[in-house]
C-alpha cells in the first residue's frame, strides 16, 4: 500500500510537470471515500488536506484542499486512482443569482404600515394582506384547515435577521456555513452593524444591485446609504434569507423556521456549503427544504444530498431561475426537486421567470411581493426566489395536517393546482385544494 501511495504521489508531481497554466484561485474538492485513513494518507503525501466532512454523520463525503502550487486538475486525476474513492468533483463558488428590478413602481403594500396581529405577532397589514394571499387561496385555507402540527421548514440561503420581530417566535438556531459557527445571522455580514441606519425609514424595496427604503416623512424613494445596508459593493444579497423566510411564515405561520446560512451578502457560496447544508437540515429533523437560487453547472454531490433528503422524506423546493427562458437548472431540475416559476397578478408568467417541465413543478406570484427584511422592517422585489418559498411554506402546511403525512402524499397535493400553460407544470399554487387534497389522502389512512 505504501508503495501505491508513493506512486500516487509522484503520477501527481509529474502530472504537474506537465499541465498548462496557472492554477486556480481556489483549489476546494469534494470526495466521496469509503475509507477516509486511506484519503489522508494520500494527502500527506501530495499536499492536500480533508478540511470539512459535508454529510454529518454519513461520514463518506468530504472537502480536500489544495495550495496553488499545484493544478486542481492534477489532484482531482490523482484521487479518482485512490481505492475508496467513490467520486471527485471541483467546489464550485455559486450564486444565488439576482433579484428583479421592482415591476410597476414602490407596491402599495410597502405604504401600508398600520399594525395588525399576526401569528403572536405584530406585523405590517401591507405584509399580511398582499394581493399574493388572495392569488394562492392562502387565507380560505388557513381559516378552513387550521393547520398546527409540528413542522421545521429549512432555508438554504444568505441567513436571516434573528431578532426580526415578525420571525424570532418561531426561529430555531439554525448554522452558519460561512463561518462554521452555530446559528444562521446574516446580520454579521455588515461589518458594522449600526452603519447607515435609517432609524426614520420604514421599508426598503430591494432590486438586483441595490436597497432603497421609503422616508415615512416624505414617502420618497432614497438611495442605498440610507437604507439598512452598507453603501458599498458586496451586499446584493443581503436580506435575501430573511425575506424568503418572512414569506414561508406568512404561508405556514406555525412551522417553525430553521436558518441555514451558506451563501455571503453578496449572494456567493461554495457548492460545498450549499451540499453541507442539505445534510444537516435533513439530521436536524427539516420536513421542508426551501432552495432559492439557482445555478447551470450541475452537481452529482448536490443530486445525492437531495436524494438522501427525499429518503428521509423531506420535501425539496427551489426557484425555477431568472433568465426567462427554458432552460435547465440546478436544483429545481433535479429529480426529487418541486421547481417554482413565477406568475404576475394576472396569473401569466413573469417575463423574467424560466419556464418548462424539467424545471417547472408548479408557479407561485414572485412579483412585488413583501415580506420582513433586517433591521426590523419590510421589503418589496421580485423573482423566483420568492415565488419558491410560498410553495415551501404550503409543503409544511400539508404536513400540519397529519403526523402520518408524508412528503411525497404533500407533493402530490401542491399538484392539485389552478391549470396555466403546459410549460407552467401543474399550473398555479392554489393552498385551499392542496389541503383539501391532503386531507382526504390522510382521512383515507384512518
Amino acid at each position: 500500500m505504501k508503495r501505491r501511495l508513493w506512486i500516487l504521489s509522484v503520477a501527481l508531481i509529474a502530472l504537474s510537470l506537465f499541465q498548462a497554466g496557472p492554477a486556480a484561485a481556489q483549489q476546494r474538492l469534494i470526495v466521496r471515500t469509503t475509507s477516509l485513513p486511506l484519503l489522508k494518507n494520500v494527502c500527506l503525501l501530495n499536499l492536500c488536506q480533508v478540511t470539512e466532512t459535508l454529510d454529518g454523520t454519513v461520514g463518506q463525503l468530504f472537502l480536500v484542499t489544495l495550495p496553488n502550487l499545484l493544478p486542481i486538475q492534477t489532484l482531482e486525476n490523482v484521487l479518482k486512482l485512490v481505492p475508496g474513492v467513490l467520486s471527485v468533483e471541483q467546489d464550485l463558488l455559486r450564486t444565488i443569482g439576482p433579484n428583479q428590478p421592482l415591476l410597476n413602481g414602490v407596491p402599495l403594500g410597502l405604504y401600508q404600515r398600520n399594525p395588525v396581529a399576526f401569528a403572536g405577532a405584530t406585523v405590517w397589514s401591507g405584509y399580511a394582506t398582499q394581493p399574493a394571499v388572495a392569488q394562492i387561496n392562502l387565507l380560505e385555507a388557513q381559516l378552513a384547515f387550521h393547520p398546527t402540527g409540528q413542522v421545521i421548514v429549512a432555508d438554504i440561503d444568505t441567513g436571516v435577521d434573528p431578532t426580526h420581530p415578525a420571525l424570532k417566535a418561531v426561529l430555531l438556531q439554525g448554522y452558519d456555513f460561512t463561518r462554521n459557527q452555530a446559528g444562521g445571522n446574516e446580520m454579521l455580514d455588515v461589518s458594522n452593524p449600526n452603519a447607515n441606519v435609517c432609524t426614520t425609514c420604514s421599508s426598503a424595496s430591494v432590486n438586483q444591485s441595490t436597497a432603497a427604503v421609503l422616508d415615512q416623512s416624505t414617502a420618497a424613494v432614497l438611495d442605498q446609504s440610507t437604507a439598512a445596508v452598507l453603501d458599498q459593493s458586496g451586499y446584493s444579497d443581503f436580506g435575501h434569507g430573511t425575506m424568503v423566510l418572512g414569506i414561508i411564515h406568512l404561508t405556514a405561520p406555525n412551522a417553525m423556521l430553521l436558518p441555514v446560512k451558506v451563501f455571503h451578502a453578496d449572494g456567493t457560496g461554495y457548492t460545498s456549503d450549499i451540499i453541507r447544508g442539505l445534510y444537516y437540515a435533513v439530521q436536524n429533523k427539516a420536513n421542508v427544504i426551501n432552495m432559492s437560487f439557482d445555478f447551470t453547472v450541475p452537481s452529482a454531490e448536490l443530486a445525492q444530498a437531495i436524494a438522501y433528503a427525499e429518503k428521509n422524506n423531506v420535501v425539496c423546493v427551489a426557484s425555477a431561475g431568472n433568465d426567462g427562458a427554458s432552460e435547465l437548472v440546478y436544483p429545481a431540475g433535479l429529480a426529487g426537486v418541486m421547481g417554482v416559476a413565477s406568475v404576475n397578478a394576472e396569473n401569466q408568467r413573469s417575463t423574467f421567470s424560466n419556464y418548462g417541465t424539467q424545471v417547472t413543478y408548479v408557479a407561485a406570484p414572485g412579483e412585488n411581493i413583501v415580506s420582513t427584511y433586517p433591521y426590523d422592517t419590510y421589503a418589496s422585489s421580485s423573482g423566483t426566489s420568492f415565488s419558491a418559498p410560498f410553495v415551501s411554506g404550503t409543503a409544511a402546511l400539508a404536513l400540519q395536517l397529519g403526523s402520518k403525512a408524508t412528503s411525497q402524499e404533500a407533493t402530490s397535493a401542491i399538484a392539485q393546482a389552478q391549470p396555466l400553460t403546459s410549460q407552467m407544470g401543474h399550473g398555479l399554487l392554489n393552498v385551499f385544494k392542496a389541503l383539501t387534497y391532503m386531507q382526504a389522502v390522510l382521512g383515507a389512512k384512518n
